[in-house]
């Protein structure tokens, strides 16, 4: 689980003030397709909101410990029905621009650049 001191914990908070629940976990509890849906929802936006219908209050909280415990994120909110969890996004690889010229568009630009390179 992921650990995040105040001043971060006030950054995240604010960040997802305007976000919308793209989780919901109701009476079944936390299953093994909820965790997948969570773990999805964490790589794709890094931040979410989770909504929980039809939990007491006690199993809220168990309920948000063990998805912090086997997701590695870190509880960043509980208010009421909504928990905010966050985990840094997974780095993708970014791909290099071709070292290519592009090729001119029209006969009067192609007879300029090759008059150009002969100048060279």
């Amino acid at each position: 689980m992921i650990e995040l001191n105040s001043t971060e914990l006030r950054t995240k908070r604010a960040e997802a003030h305007h976000l919308s629940p793209v989780v919901s976990i109701s009476q079944n509890g936390v299953s093994e397709a909820v965790m997948k849906e969570i773990d999805r929802s964490l790589n794709a936006h890094g931040l979410i909101k989770v909504k929980l219908y039809g939990i007491e209050r006690a199993d809220r909280e168990a309920a948000l410990e063990s998805i912090c415990q086997s997701l590695g994120c870190a509880p960043v909110q509980h208010i009421g029905n909504i928990l905010v969890l966050w985990r840094p996004k997974p780095a993708v690889a970014v791909k290099t621009p071709s070292r290519r010229k592009p090729k001119p568009k029209t006969k009067k630009q192609a007879a300029a650049a090759t008059e150009r390179q002969n100048k060279r």
